[in-house]
């Protein structure tokens, strides 16, 4: 199996530390409003890459954590008049419910940064005791960059050049400009813990090192998150953490791509941010994971009207595809050239585009045999919802997700009646009163489809 290392910049045969076991941390959301299409991204992609580790038989501790306290949540309960941990609970609980309604299995653990103060403050105390880091005389205590030689390694960056780019805030007290916070001091009135260098709270950056080292171990293998995190971000957790350790903190880096909404950049200040709850009230959860995963994970992808009916249409053949197929007796083919196929693309850096071609030869070779080997038809179809199911799809009942269609009021007993209705037209063959009933379903967006079996129906997207 090959994974993209973004470390090493290539792809490489992936072997985990531990035969068969792979410990794997992600960078999780800072929990201070509702998950966007950006985080949604993140979260499928990873989900996917757990799940398909898993369907290769390796037994996966997935860590994925939750920032909980950082001054974008101080700054918002306040805004709010309100404890910061209300909030935070609050749009964890509603983050819980984006995921479940995206299919994405919740992690092993989900540590949150107020609770691993203690592994915080012994990991900046190593720091400081080691040389990597020093408390100013505001009170900072501060990350050492050039006391680190590998700084940079990770998003390729020449520290030498990051001067230029750097300064120092009023107020801070760095030796260096590129020198990053570990601990900073609060008021009285502030939220804070005690330590050793007096009444404060973590940085962000020192919180994932200390949870991540704590669930996993001091080298673990996979470590990944959004590209937008690659730096500062992974290269302070890196710098951070291999200077307390001693020894490799993560052995492979997976970064996955960019959302951007009609090809620009999401924003608030542009009137195109949407969050995962908005889009679900129009469209079916199933498309927006297809969206999500039908591009590679590192690849960008554009969220538009046009991409999401590309989706709901290729949902739809597959579904359309197992709809009168008689699955729950029917045994998957195993070791089919198909499997193989599936397989194959995603070892390949879970390639996931490659994956739904293998599936959509799948729905063609189902269609082909429906009338003449529909015991094989249907083995077939089973094999589609176990490989659909290793990327989150096709676990619904296909009438049910094709009679779908969230933006739309459905009817379901009036489009039944006049399904009957039409049924009993063209047996009496009055075809003008049956094309009359069914140009009207039209109207409501209804799709009739006739076969040798009677007539079903769907919702066109």
């Amino acid at each position: 199996m090959l994974i993209y290392n973004t470390y090493t910049q290539q792809k490489e045969e992936f072997k985990p530390i531990d035969d068969g076991k792979i410990r794997i941390y992600v960078c999780g959301l800072t929990t201070y409003d509702y998950c966007h299409l950006g985080h949604a991204r993140m979260l499928v992609a990873f989900d996917v890459i757990v799940r398909y580790l898993r369907a290769r038989g390796f037994k996966v501790t997935y860590v994925r954590n939750i920032t909980d306290i950082d001054d974008k949540i101080l700054a918002r309960a306040a805004e709010n008049n309100e404890l910061f941990s209300e909030l935070t609970d609050r749009f964890i609980k509603a983050m819980h419910e984006d995921e479940q309604a995206l299919g994405i299995f919740p992690p092993d653990q989900e540590p949150r940064a107020t609770g691993h103060i203690d592994q915080i403050i012994s990991m900046i105390e190593t720091l400081i005791e080691k040389e990597f880091a020093y408390q100013a005389a505001n009170g900072d205590v501060y990350f050492s960059v050039v006391r680190f030689p590998g700084y940079g390694k990770l998003s390729k960056k020449n520290t030498d050049d990051l001067i230029d780019g750097a300064r120092i805030e009023i107020g801070e007290l760095k030796k260096d400009p590129r020198d990053f916070v570990l601990w900073k001091p609060s008021k009285d009135n502030e939220i804070g813990w005690d330590s050793p260098w007096g009444y404060g709270r973590p940085g962000w950056h020192i919180e994932c090192s200390a949870m991540s080292t704590c669930a996993l171990g001091d080298n673990f293998d996979i470590h990944g998150g959004g590209t937008d995190l690659m730096f500062p971000h992974h290269e302070n957790e890196i710098a951070q953490s291999e200077a307390a350790t001693g020894t490799r903190f993560a052995n492979v880096w997976i970064h996955n791509g960019p959302l951007r909404i009609d090809n620009e950049k999401m924003s608030k200040s542009l009137g195109n941010f949407f969050t995962v709850r908005e889009v679900l009230k129009y469209y079916d959860a199933e498309v927006i994971r297809h969206l999500l995963v039908a591009s590679h994970y590192r690849s960008p992808i554009n969220y538009s009207e046009q991409s999401l009916q590309q989706s709901a249409s290729a949902l739809e053949r597959f579904y359309i595809s197992l709809e009168d197929l008689d699955i729950s007796g029917a045994k998957y083919l195993t070791n089919s050239r198909f499997e193989k196929a599936f397989y194959q693309a995603m070892d390949d850096d879970f390639n996931t585009p490659e994956a739904f071609s293998v599936m959509f030869e799948m729905v063609k070779e189902i269609n082909k045999h429906k009338t003449k080997d529909r015991a094989y038809a249907n083995q077939l179809g089973a094999l589609l919802i176990r490989l659909g199911g290793i990327l989150g799809f096709l676990q619904n009942e296909p009438s049910k997700f094709l009679r779908s269609a969230v933006s739309i009021e459905v009817d379901f007993q009036e489009i039944e009646r006049m399904i009957a209705a039409r049924e009993q037209a063209r047996a009496d063959k009055d075809w003008k009163r049956a094309d009359e009933i069914r140009d009207q379903l039209a109207t409501m967006k209804v799709v009739v489809e006739d076969g040798d079996e009677g007539s079903s129906w769907r919702i066109e997207r």
